[in-house]
């Protein structure tokens, strides 16, 4: 008997963590999940890493942090040693699962900081800062999906930076960042540089667009709309894999393929359901499809293991359906071109608001031991 997880593997669905800490690195546990759940990537963020170096039991960082102190190393400057150092460990362990994959899959992300959401040009320098500091051929750097993060991913990609485009919430966008993605491909291939060798995935976030637009259903209160629940976050998700196999089956795309490019993989991120009354396992067994990731939380990723139902591809048969639900919504009176910015919008709040919270709790740190 396969597991879930193997099933879901078999399908097409390259599952990947979405967690990293020093001790899950050096405990084995990362080898472990590779080994017997199929994890074949990680994807961090400021969050993870928050909640990695300030965890009071987790002692793994103190002797770093000690000394960075003695070198008169800022917060940021601290936080860049650390996680560079955890990625670059990482990736070392998933490096066979890279080689295996002809280098598809094996990879592990690192966000550039969230002050940048907003700064093309800075975006575009830390890019580079951390793909030289970490030097692996596997890393993708994450850059978010605002206005000021599209020409920024062009730029990467044209120098030969893999990039996991992260913060996609609508379709509109998520049309930007394939055209961003093409137009670094181009630029890169004029450049010479070896197409192959550039990676991307486009993270499109699925819990948090029923959040808002359940919170919104509610506010109507109708049974229509109650209806309506629970179904926008997959509706959307489905249509976004419609409009990849859309964009990548035109010339423009198919030109580049040629000369050894990728595709550019859509990534369900945001997977751990928000509502208790929801199946644990739903943005995973009914987001399946041949070339996607889903990145889960490792309570999503378990429960998966444990009792997941993999029923094949679940996405492409539902196209028609998911226009239904928006048509349904635009019915009621649910603006979802306002979904979707306010959750861009919180979306780099929230990133933001994690990473001052790590930099201040990381300059305590490095305080007490000066």
């Amino acid at each position: 008997m396969s597991t879930p997880t193997e099933q879901l593997a078999a399908a097409g669905v390259s599952i990947w963590l979405d967690d990293l800490s020093r001790t899950r690195i050096s405990s084995g546990n990362l080898a472990e999940l590779i080994a017997s759940r199929n994890v074949v990537g990680v994807t961090t963020n400021p969050t993870i890493f928050a909640n990695a170096i300030t965890d009071k039991n987790d002692t793994s960082y103190d002797a770093q942090v000690s000394e960075l102190a003695a070198s008169g190393a800022s917060a940021e400057e601290a936080v860049f040693a650390a996680t560079t150092q955890d990625v670059r460990a990482a990736l070392d362990v998933f490096r066979p699962v890279w080689e295996a994959s002809n280098h598809v899959d094996g990879r592990v992300s690192i966000e550039v900081s969230p002050d940048l959401a907003h700064d093309t040009a800075g975006t575009v320098a830390q890019a580079k800062e951390l793909w030289a500091k970490i030097d692996r051929p596997n890393l993708l750097v994450k850059i978010p999906a605002t206005k000021a993060g599209l020409p920024a991913i062009t730029e990467a990609i044209a120098n030969g930076i893999s990039v996991n485009v992260t913060l996609i919430f609508s379709l509109e966008r998520y049309a930007d960042v394939i055209d961003a993605y093409l137009a670094g491909l181009e630029r890169a291939h004029s450049g010479d540089f070896d197409l192959s060798s550039i990676h991307s995935v486009a993270s499109f976030f699925v819990s948090r667009v029923d959040t808002e637009t359940d919170k919104r259903l509610s506010a109507v209160g109708t049974p229509e709309a109650n209806a309506l629940k629970s179904k926008a976050g997959l509706a959307n998700a489905r249509l976004a894999y419609e409009l990849f196999e859309q964009k990548f089956a035109e010339k423009r795309a198919q030109d580049l393929i040629k000369v050894g490019a990728n595709l550019q993989r859509p990534l369900w991120a945001s997977t751990g359901v928000k509502d208790p009354a929801l199946p644990d396992t739903l943005y995973v067994t009914e987001l399946v499809a041949q070339g996607v990731v889903n990145t889960m939380p490792e309570k999503t990723l378990e429960a998966t293991f444990d009792y997941g139902v993999v029923t094949g591809d679940t996405i492409t048969g539902g196209y028609d359906e998911a226009r239904e639900v928006f048509a349904g919504l635009k019915e009621l009176g649910i603006d979802f071109d306002d979904v979707t910015q306010v959750l861009e919008e919180e979306g780099v709040a929230k990133f933001i608001d994690s990473w001052h919270d790590l930099l201040g709790q990381v300059s305590e740190a490095l305080e007490a031991q000066r």
